[in-house]
């Protein structure tokens, strides 16, 4: 049977990666992945953002089918909430997999709603440790409300002082240990908070007071501090699958690396423009890259369109277990491209955002995009950068994409005009994109 790791980076930018054209060597560890494994370069996220991401990725559908995908983010203020958060009665990847035999376990964020109601282990998980919420501090755990955030299976758990990556990273290791030990297959979540602020190095050592009264720290880090960061996130990655070689593990495990939105504030998305919070190219798309063993041939590239939910959908393909009837999947399983890395097929794809009524669609080459009353129309395989509206040139290409995203948004029903679009920064804090 196949092992699955699936290690998901936080607010990590197209271009961070030196296999993605990043300008500072930060990667070595995932760059070596990419060269033995498979590299997509046209792989977007479920979402801008990071909770409704994670809804399409555990439950291998769109996020808004579920009222707790429709905050954006889902703060600690959610805490005790019957409503936000993900159903324990919805089947879920790892849910899935544990009923056919898988053992599994969350090592990072949750970010998909509070106890007592929700929680990693009532949906599916029999292991987690790491925090509840989103960004928290990297040595005190404390959340942007300033309460400690770190749990195993439910319980706090006190690590003060130990840097956040690195500690996923320890746990990751331990538990590649117990499985080498006992030969049952797994599920391995790996969902590491770096590179998402605060921003604070292991070089640091500790966390500042500003940080554990504000960890949204707007006024620090700099591009210095975040290619640390990704450093500690690019080491970690490499114990990791250092760790899979030598218990013999690698060549029965396939590994996802990607991350849950586009970049923040020091990130590196070129030639992409916008970041997290936008349905520009630098919002949703991210890099995606896949090792198998020697089911993959090495170094390949992949132009093949994809998003979060459809890794869910591949490796309930891989493994042979079917979708429950009554939830049955949006994603698209990908084990045909990872097999034959020069077949693509085409695959339509659609977003919708509640900040500025974002909604996008992206088919073939073309890329339907609204922000408030303004539509554009681009074709990306001559503008990534999407500073070409082509709307006017193509006014029937647009009526048509504008039509079918009509029919795909009916599905789903309006944004609840109660839920939350808070900005993980507001513009005065920010200049101009």
């Amino acid at each position: 049977m196949t092992n699955f790791i699936f290690i998901l980076a936080d607010d990590l930018g197209y271009a961070d990666l030196g296999c993605y054209g990043g300008r500072q060597p930060v990667s070595p560890h995932l760059d070596r992945m990419a060269a033995r494994g498979i590299r997509f370069t046209q792989g977007y996220s479920n979402s801008p953002v990071c909770s409704p991401t994670r809804f399409g990725l555990i439950t291998g559908r769109y996020q808004y089918r579920l009222r707790g995908a429709a905050e954006e983010p889902m703060t600690g203020k959610f805490r005790g909430s019957t409503e936000i958060g993900l159903p324990p009665a919805h089947p879920t990847l790892p849910s899935l997999l544990r009923d056919h035999g898988y053992r599994t376990a969350l090592i990072g964020k949750w970010h998909l709603g509070y106890p007592p109601h929700f929680g990693p282990q009532k949906s599916g998980y029999e292991y987690h440790i790491g925090p509840l919420s989103g960004g928290v501090s990297y040595f005190s755990h404390v959340d942007r409300m300033g309460k400690h955030d770190l749990v195993r299976n439910g319980e706090p758990v006190n690590y003060d002082g130990h840097y956040l990556t690195d500690l996923l990273t320890d746990e990751a290791e331990a538990y590649l240990r117990t499985r080498a030990e006992d030969r049952q297959p797994f599920l391995l979540s790996l969902h590491y908070t770096a590179p998402h602020w605060p921003w604070e190095t292991r070089e640091q050592g500790r966390s500042s007071p500003e940080t554990d009264k504000d960890i949204r720290h707007l006024d620090g880090g700099s591009i210095h501090v975040y290619a640390e960061m990704i450093k500690a996130l690019d080491e970690g990655c490499g114990r990791v699958l250092q760790r899979l070689d030598e218990l013999g593990l690698a060549d029965d495990t396939m590994v996802i690396f990607t991350s849950d939105n586009g970049g923040e504030r020091f990130s590196d998305s070129w030639p992409l423009v916008g970041g997290k919070m936008d349905l520009t190219e630098g919002g949703i798309r991210v890099p995606y890259i896949v090792q198998w063993g020697s089911k993959i041939a090495p170094g390949a590239v992949s132009a093949q369109h994809c998003m979060t939910m459809d890794w869910t959908a591949t490796m309930l393909d891989a493994a042979g277990v079917p979708a429950h009837t009554d939830f049955p999947l949006d994603g698209v399983s990908m084990l045909p491209v990872l097999r034959d890395p020069a077949l693509t097929f085409p695959r339509e794809m659609y977003w919708r955002m509640k900040y500025r009524n974002q909604r996008a669609m992206r088919d073939g080459n073309w890329k339907y995009l609204a922000i408030e009353d303004n539509e554009y129309l681009f074709d990306l395989s001559v503008d990534e950068r999407e500073r070409a509206n082509l709307a006017r040139r193509h006014p029937e290409k647009l009526a048509g994409m504008r039509a079918r995203y009509d029919r795909w948004n009916a599905i789903f029903g309006p944004i609840p005009s109660e839920a939350n679009s808070e900005l993980v920064y507001t513009e005065k804090d920010m200049p101009s994109r």
